[in-house]
């Protein structure tokens, strides 16, 4: 049977990295696999570089898309997918090597995940994580400086020159067009509860209908 496929898209510093979390602490891997685009980057080396020499990671083309499609396809065919970890440029951190195997819902998350047409047609059930603007900021600081080895001056300036376009013209468009909205500035807690409660009401189903009951 086809997965009930979950799309999760917000701007960068919204939370859908917590919000996967917290999924992923309710449900095993045999009920629900999250496929995220954060590891699909292309290498540093095929980035494009801006006027002032930095490369622009946050842009549609920064992600390899045909290789995420092929391997969401893989994963609703009912194949296990292996990729290795993309550490984003750190030499602190070690990649390791990621196993996706199928599961009855599946979730696929990320700042493109809507904008892609691809998989954006492919989607039971869109949901867009939103926060206000200095609260992004704050988060992507303190992310970008500890898990990513970035320092606050470059920090900074991708917020200003890539982040921040990117989602005015790839991102913010599609939020009306979810089916849920959970707003994160003190927390999704209340939001959290109810997607949650949704997934687990799914897969009680017997038949498994591949509709939203909002």
């Amino acid at each position: 049977m086809k997965p009930f496929i979950i799309g999760i898209c917000g701007g960068s510093g919204a939370g859908k990295t917590t919000l996967i979390r917290h999924l992923k602490s309710r449900f095993t891997e045999a009920e629900m696999c999250v496929l995220s685009l954060d590891d699909y980057y292309f290498p540093r080396s095929e980035q494009k570089v801006d006027d002032h020499g930095v490369n622009n990671f946050d842009r549609p083309k920064s992600i390899d898309k045909k290789a995420f499609v092929h391997d969401l396809h893989k994963l609703i065919a009912g194949h296990t997918v292996t990729r290795q970890e993309y550490v984003f440029n750190n030499e602190l951190a070690k990649p390791r090597t990621l196993i996706f195997r199928p599961a009855p819902v599946l979730i696929v998350e990320g700042i493109f995940v809507f904008h892609f047409k691809k998989v954006r047609e492919l989607l039971d059930l869109k949901v867009f994580l939103h926060a206000k603007e200095n609260l992004k900021v704050i988060r992507r600081i303190k992310r970008d400086q500890v898990e990513r080895n970035y320092p606050l001056e470059d920090v900074l300036y991708r917020y200003e020159h890539h982040v921040m376009p990117t989602f005015e013209h790839y991102i913010r468009p599609y939020m009306e067009n979810a089916d849920l909205i959970l707003v994160n500035n003190e927390g999704f807690e209340p939001g959290l509860e109810v997607l949650s409660g949704f997934i687990r009401h799914y897969l009680e189903k017997p038949d498994r209908v591949h509709q939203p009951d909002f």
